[in-house]
């Protein structure tokens, strides 16, 4: 008579620390070589369908598409982690990415745009990939120590956001020496960016951190396979979890809806493209250098006031941009403000919605909220530019400044509220 298979034994504090940081390393290395293939593909990927489409409106589909994209593989990642751990899922997300740039590849081969956009949905798994490997950071953190994780893994992709446009004028230049089209080796050189990310992913991040602390969980139940119902479920039982995603939704919409008219407020405003540049690389500063310092500051003094300082951040920069007028040294600083301010909604909020709920059920809840982030995200970029475009920037920072001011004062008083 054969007997019942045992729980896998715990492995001693000294060991998992050894594997946590190990499990670090191989995370911001995916992450760095990921975010490079993110990078490079978005870096030409509007102008190339304005090129293949000759159309200006259609051309404003490309980022949509990829946003697209990433809602619809949170999902999908977040089962395989749940199903067989973070490898999966991360490595369902960054294949989906490579599958999506050699269509994107063909499609430029064979000048057709709407197989383009259908490779650009695909390509938006690597922002999935991204977002879920900050999860995957916090799965054998200590709790005292999850936000300062999960930061590590987010100040990564800061190298492969910063690289990866300056990448894309060489790689068209090798592809085309290599027998590609104009404007498709960016995307073969993505191609082969994410095929690495996979590589990274299957052979180095051993054991799973997911596996590993399911092991070490009391009693797991039988929600390994949690599907989005159960999800909402798991949100309605939980407040702080529900909480921190709501702030992370809004902290998102916030800073992508006043991030991506900017440019076109500077413009209008006659600024060249060099100034442009340099606004949006300082915003893209502060979403991600002072990442690390957010998550000591949210390990320290905690989740929840973290997102209130967040939240603060990101009313003083919906504030100066509502007011900056042709004043361009008040844009930027606003836009940084924005940067501060998601960099403390995303960490603090992503550390709170782990910390909140069953190591079983953290798989689904996270990529519930990876996909609403991105969903929001979506939204507010199509209702901004029907702001701005109907009553002007300044609006714009005034409806962004009343959403983020709502949800703060909810945010404590249901805090306040809750024993």
């Amino acid at each position: 008579m054969t007997s019942a298979p045992t729980k896998p034994a715990v492995s001693p504090p000294d060991l998992i620390q050894r594997i946590q940081r190990r499990t670090l390393v191989v995370l911001s290395a995916a992450q760095i070589v990921g975010g490079v293939g993110v990078a490079v593909g978005l870096a030409l990927s509007s102008v190339v369908v304005d090129e293949l489409s000759r159309s200006t409106v259609i051309s404003g589909f490309a980022g949509t598409a990829t946003v697209l994209g990433a809602a619809l593989l949170a999902l999908p990642t977040a089962k395989a982690s749940g199903r067989g751990g973070r490898r999966a899922g991360l490595s369902l997300a960054y294949t989906a990415a490579l599958a999506g740039c050699a269509i994107s590849v063909l499609a430029i081969s064979l000048h057709t745009w709407p197989l383009l956009l259908a490779g650009l949905v695909l390509v938006g798994g690597g922002s999935a990939g991204s977002l879920a490997a900050r999860y995957s950071a916090t799965d054998l953190s200590p709790k005292d120590r999850s936000a300062r994780h999960l930061s590590l893994v987010v100040w990564a992709s800061t190298i492969g956001s910063v690289a990866g446009p300056n990448l894309a004028e060489p790689a068209d230049r090798i592809g085309m020496s290599l027998g590609l089209v104009e404007k498709a080796g960016p995307f073969a050189f993505a191609a082969l960016a994410f095929a690495l990310a996979v590589v990274v992913i299957l052979c180095f991040l051993r054991p799973d951190p997911l596996t590993l602390a399911r092991a070490g969980a009391p009693a797991a139940d039988s929600g390994r396979n949690r599907t989005i119902r159960t999800a909402w479920q798991t949100l309605r039982s939980t407040p702080m979890a529900r909480r921190a995603l709501v702030m992370i939704a809004v902290s998102h919409t916030a800073m992508v809806s006043v991030m991506s008219m900017t440019p076109v407020k500077l413009h209008h405003d006659g600024s060249n493209l060099d100034v442009i540049g340099l606004v949006i690389s300082l915003h893209i500063a502060g979403m991600y250098v002072l990442s690390p310092v957010v998550g000591w500051l949210a390990d320290k003094a905690g989740k929840v006031p973290v997102l209130v300082l967040g939240s603060a951040l990101l009313l003083s920069a919906a504030a100066l941009a509502g007011t900056a007028g042709h004043r361009v040294w008040q844009v930027t600083a606003a836009l940084v403000l924005l940067g501060l301010g998601w960099s403390c909604g995303l960490v603090a909020g992503s550390a709170l919605v782990t910390e909140s709920v069953p190591i079983e059920r953290r798989p689904a809840v996270q990529g519930l909220s990876d996909l609403l982030m991105n969903v929001c995200g979506a939204t507010g970029t199509i209702v901004a530019g029907a702001i701005v475009g109907l009553l002007g920037y300044g609006m714009l920072g005034l409806m962004v400044g009343i959403m983020v001011a709502l949800s703060g004062l909810w945010l404590i008083t249901v805090r306040h509220r809750t024993p």
